[in-house]
């Protein structure tokens, strides 16, 4: 009896065979082919950011704009005294409360200009419209200037509304603020290319596993794409916000001045990070389904797994107070936990064909 093979099964085959049989130099020209795709989908995903890149930069923005308003939120005290009456914060004040109010920056008065640090009496008011407002109660003299009583202040009696509390990133050059916007869009154009980029990376490895280990390339990059966006969702609203709180509280002492550029970098640095360090799940579920992790190991190298994890909370942590960097090693260390679990359930003993 003679048997016949399809000639698709017979091309299937020898692509696999050929696949395990590629010389040096074929995987050194797939290796760049494959790159070469992912450079051109980060070019694109550029362009299409570098359009937005205004609304990247406002996002990214608000948690240290929010610091820096609880930083710098200004106070009127009542009774006109400044030793130790009670304070009250703008957003709290009321009509027919009065007390000194003392410019925190140099702030523009008609046509007049008001030095930081001048200090006038000021009552909380209606004006003839009916809005309420903050009014001088008094002349105000800052050298050749003077301001009658009765002017409404240019302030708003929110303290997160405020003109200029909130504004104090910096750019130090005339280049730095486009630097500044090629940069935000760089890096979530290779935010956007993680999906691209991971399904170049396995179909580069790929040719070397076995026919049943490249199933799992899907599973790999969705549960890749949605752990990296929540890293970064992860450092955004949760690790950011408490730490930006702690380092300007340390500056209370200060004016604060932030580079704009500086925090950027610090703030796409946790981000990143963040997100990769949120692989752990999906890299532990690959390896456990193709054999080469199991819960038993992760079990038994968790000293070392917890050094490591503590080193990289160290490098990612921007000061080197143990409150912050815990607050960092402690989402690593659960996701180390949950790995655990994930190698238990879809872990098998690895067999050879």
């Amino acid at each position: 009896m003679i048997s016949t093979v399809s000639r698709p099964e017979i091309e299937g085959e020898r692509e696999e065979e050929l696949g395990g049989q590629m010389s040096f130099l074929e995987h050194l020209k797939e290796l760049r082919r494959r790159i070469i795709y992912s450079i051109a989908f980060v070019f694109v995903s550029f362009i299409f950011c570098w359009f937005v890149s205004d609304h990247i930069y406002n996002f990214l923005a608000i948690p240290i704009r929010q610091a820096l308003a609880e930083a710098q939120e200004r106070q009127l005290p009542l009774g006109g005294l400044t030793g130790g009456e009670k304070i009250l914060p703008l957003d709290s004040l009321k009509e027919g409360d009065v007390g000194r109010y003392v410019f925190a920056e140099t702030t523009r008065l008609g046509t007049s200009v008001i030095p930081a640090g001048t200090a006038v009496q000021a009552r909380v008011a209606r004006d003839a419209k009916g809005q309420i407002g903050l009014f001088t109660d008094e002349p105000i003299i800052a050298g050749a200037t003077v301001i009658p009583r009765g002017v409404r202040l240019p302030i708003e009696l929110d303290a997160r509304s405020l003109p200029g509390i909130d504004d104090k990133l910096i750019v130090t050059t005339a280049m730095e603020p486009f630097s500044l916007y090629v940069k935000v869009s760089l890096y979530a154009a290779i935010c956007l290319s993680v999906p691209f980029i991971l399904w170049q990376i396995w179909a580069f490895v790929s040719p070397g596993l076995y026919p049943h280990d490249r199933a799992y390339a899907l599973p790999f990059i969705l549960l890749s794409t949605i752990s990296f966006v929540i890293g970064a969702a992860f450092a955004y609203y949760v690790i950011f916000p408490p730490a930006a709180t702690y380092l300007l509280g340390l500056g209370q002492d200060f004016r604060l001045l932030l580079r704009a550029t500086d925090y950027f970098d610090f703030i796409i640095l946790v981000m990143l990070g963040m997100g990769v360090i949120f692989q752990m799940p999906a890299i532990t579920y690959v390896l456990a389904r193709i054999g080469l992790v199991s819960a038993g190991l992760l079990v038994r190298i968790w000293r070392p797994a917890l050094i490591v994890i503590l080193i990289a909370a160290a490098v990612l942590s921007p000061t080197n107070d143990v409150p912050n960097m815990m607050l960092f090693a402690a989402p690593m260390i659960l996701l180390y936990i949950v790995s655990i679990f994930v190698a238990w359930l879809f872990g098998k003993k690895r067999t050879t064909e």
